[in-house]
């Protein structure tokens, strides 16, 4: 290893001119590529479609429409929608919502909606028509008063009109391609067409408009992420106050920040050409690259600062930083990269993509900051001056270092290993009690307060059937639904789950056909049950169109669908807990109750492979950290060292994360392996000082002062300045955002002060042998 560093370093710094115009060349490029660069999202990447509730949601979507859908509720200011100004708003929004580009046309549902039909019971059988007539005539009062008649037999209040006749809803379900270019559905531009062809055209101070769904709620996160650049600016400028600082040279400040921009423009650079997008959701990888290339530019700026006191000129003092940390800054950012490539066993898009994002970006990072910088400052030409000022600078630290390390005292380091054992059992209790999924109502990518929720929590109140629905599909034979056999079991089933607590009502193919069958017998309750006649059965099921959603062409397929009181983890766990215990009882080898489609249904997949990758996910993250600090340090003692402080810190992230009430969802769970990736700088940079020190027969004690004098100001100051940055993301519109702040910023000081407090406490006890026996 060490003779292939001095080739690359007489390579490197023999040709520096070349490898700078190189560096700009290439920047140039991917500068370009980058340019446009352009936010992806989709519906189908945000779930695990290899999961079996998504196979059955897959396999049926065409006929029962996905969990894709809009939901627009236009809301009277009076409290009243029988009026001719909200009846005409109304039927301008269906129509508008009818021609948005990407709408499955033949699912737009309203009042004006030809399906939308009443039936009664007269004395001839059944009668019944459109709720609102080819003839309707919005001036007249009369015919508002017959829509109003139409509306009570129908029985859509609470589904298609509020229940206190304020609002009414007009719904569709989106398209998975483009009807236009044939690609798959831009959801941003769907998002922009909702807010500008619908709601920005007919809200007003009488009618207000409410939207949701997933692209709304996609294109707001899209719209709020665009925030991160100004958190990028201030990030910038928070960094860049803090480096000079530390340096105490405008040169010193501007390079790394300018190595660590270079590193971002790569990053997205490679991601144009290789074909990707930035998701909403990974846009805040490359806020988290400028900040690992800024950690890595202070080792370096502070090895070159060493060894331009210690007399040499710039360039020799450039080459030896450069020869120092190459070996333990590649393993660390090495252990980054296959740490953040760990995403990728998890099967949903999103995480994959932030994978593949944050990989690449790491990975670039060691040609930006290991190679390019320490060439740049090979350049500068630092005098007199300011080795008096690095001088002071470090006489200062130096009192500061002698106390810290007196971790590594006996004493102090029992008291620490027992402090951080005690953290470790009571982080790993409260950690158990950790949730997967959404603790909260409303979309939990965004705050509570943002339009988006306010939407939701106003149709939720105004109507009784929630947004938050799963559907429990029957697969049996074909005409199953004549079978009183099959539609008793269903009807038994739809009664148990009613009873289920998080379950606010129920509907089946076999609850409709109990109501049809009494309307058949004058509307007496007596007949609402399930004919044993297979002909009475089929007279009351051909009242009920496909259209419907309860059943498919050859009525093989019918779903059970669940309206739920919310989309909370312990309520989504819980209905799917019983529907896996009561389908027991019914399933047959002709008839099988499969789980899951409708948004709750999605939710539910995404929650189950959330928890069935994160296991998996921290075993290889800290087995490629292990064998990567194994191959580098060729020691357990050391590999121990490093890694014991990084699990301590995850498990105390996960109690936080349980404290704080953040549910384990896509979002937060790629943040245990970035902070665990990001973690394990700190270690690395510490130990890689004390084993040569240690293997050159110091004591623990003594190889830990001196690596802290070597490298304890970067760690240090690293550690703060990744948590102040990643800390300014708490005032967000985000909530995904501010929660992956809160746990980011814990994560950066914490392990921190693991690589400065426990590290060395740990280690006075593994290399016995090397202790001060007067320590």
């Amino acid at each position: 290893m060490a003779s292939f560093t001095t080739l690359l370093e007489r390579l490197i710094f023999g040709y520096r001119k070349v490898v700078v115009a190189l560096f700009a060349l290439v920047t140039l490029y991917l500068g370009f590529q980058a340019s446009m660069m352009h936010l992806d999202a989709g519906f189908e990447k945000n779930v695990p479609l290899n999961h079996p509730y998504m196979k059955t949601y897959m396999d049926h979507r065409e006929d029962f429409g996905g969990a894709n859908s809009v939901l627009v509720s236009v809301c009277d200011a009076n409290g009243n929608i029988y009026n001719q100004q909200f009846m005409d708003t109304l039927q301008q929004v269906h129509d508008a919502l009818f021609f948005v580009n990407g709408v499955d046309r033949s699912s737009v549902t309203s009042l004006f909606a030809a399906s939308t039909r009443f039936t009664e019971i007269v004395e001839g059988g059944f009668s019944g028509g459109p709720v609102i007539p080819a003839d309707f005539d919005s001036s007249r009062q009369a015919a508002l008063d017959q829509v109003a008649v139409n509306v009570e037999k129908a029985r859509i209040v609470g589904r298609q009109v509020a229940n206190d006749y304020s609002c009414a809803m007009v719904t569709a379900r989106l398209l998975n391609l483009d009807p236009k270019t044939g690609e798959s559905l831009d959801m941003l531009q769907v998002a922009s067409d909702l807010e500008s062809d619908v709601r920005a055209k007919f809200e007003n101070d009488s009618v207000s408009v409410h939207i949701i769904g997933f692209s709304k709620m996609i294109g707001d996160v899209a719209n709020g992420a665009k925030d991160v650049v100004l958190f990028f600016a201030i990030a910038l400028a928070i960094t860049a106050v803090m480096v000079f600082f530390f340096s105490r040279n405008i040169m010193m400040t501007i390079l790394p920040l300018v190595c660590s921009v270079v590193a971002v423009v790569w990053q997205l650079g490679l991601l144009t050409v290789l074909g990707f997008g930035l998701d909403p959701m990974s846009i805040l990888v490359p806020f988290l690259v400028f900040a690992i290339g800024v950690s890595h530019g202070v080792q370096m700026i502070n090895a070159v600062e060493k060894k331009v006191v210690a007399g040499m000129g710039a360039q020799h003092a450039a080459m030896s930083a450069f020869r120092a940390l190459l070996v333990p800054g590649g393993v660390a950012l090495l252990s980054d990269t296959v740490g953040f490539m760990t995403l990728l066993v998890i099967d949903i898009g999103i995480i994959r993509e932030l994978a593949i994002t944050a990989s690449l970006g790491v990975a670039v990072i060691i040609l930006t900051n290991l190679i390019l910088l320490p060439v740049l400052m090979s350049f500068l030409s630092l005098n007199d001056n300011y080795v008096k000022q690095f001088n002071k600078k470090e006489q200062r630290n130096s009192a500061f270092w002698k106390a810290i390390a007196s971790c590594a005292n006996k004493k102090p380091a029992t008291i620490i290993m027992l402090v951080t054992v005690g953290l470790f059992i009571f982080g790993w209790f409260q950690s158990q009690q950790m949730k997967i999924g959404d603790l909260h109502a409303g979309a939990p990518s965004l705050q509570e307060s943002s339009r988006y929720n306010q939407d939701t929590f106003l149709i939720t109140d105004k109507y009784s059937l929630t947004v938050d629905y799963l559907s429990v599909v029957v697969e049996t034979s074909p005409e199953a639904c004549t079978s009183y056999g099959v539609m008793r079991a269903m009807d038994d089933f739809q009664w148990k789950m009613a009873n289920v607590e998080g379950i606010q009502s129920t509907v089946s193919l076999a609850s409709v056909a109990k109501n049809v069958n009494a309307g058949f017998n004058e509307g007496n309750v007596k007949w609402q049950v399930l004919p044993r006649s297979n002909q009475m059965l089929a007279q009351d099921i051909s009242m009920v169109p496909t259209s419907s959603g309860l059943l498919n062409g050859d009525c093989s397929v019918m779903p059970i669908i669940l309206f739920m009181e919310d989309h909370k983890a312990e309520t989504i766990s819980r209905v799917v807990t019983a529907v896996k215990t009561f389908r027991k009882e019914y399933e047959t080898d002709d008839m099988q109750f499969k789980l899951a489609s409708g948004p709750v249904g999605v939710m539910a997949a995404t929650n189950e492979a959330v928890e069935s990758a994160q296991g998996p996910m921290m075993l290889y993250v800290f087995g490629a950290v292990i064998i990567l600090c194994l191959i580098s340090f060729r020691s357990v003692r050391a590999t121990l060292s490093v890694v014991l402080p990084l699990y301590v810190v995850s498990v105390l992230a996960q109690a936080l994360m349980t404290y704080l009430q953040i549910g384990l969802t896509v979002s937060t769970l790629p943040v245990i392996a970035l902070g665990v990736g990001i973690g394990v700088d700190y270690g690395i940079y510490i130990l890689s000082t004390m084993s040569h020190k240690l293997k050159a027969g110091a004591t623990v004690q003594q190889a830990y002062l001196d690596a802290l004098k070597e490298r304890g100001s970067a760690v240090l100051f690293t550690g703060i300045t990744l948590a102040v940055g990643v800390s300014t993301w708490v005032f967000s519109s985000l909530k995904f955002q501010m929660d992956m702040g809160i746990l980011l910023t814990f994560m950066f000081l914490v392990n921190m002060l693991g690589a400065i407090i426990v590290l060395p406490a740990l280690s006075r006890f593994l290399w016995l042998s090397k202790n001060d026996p007067d320590a």
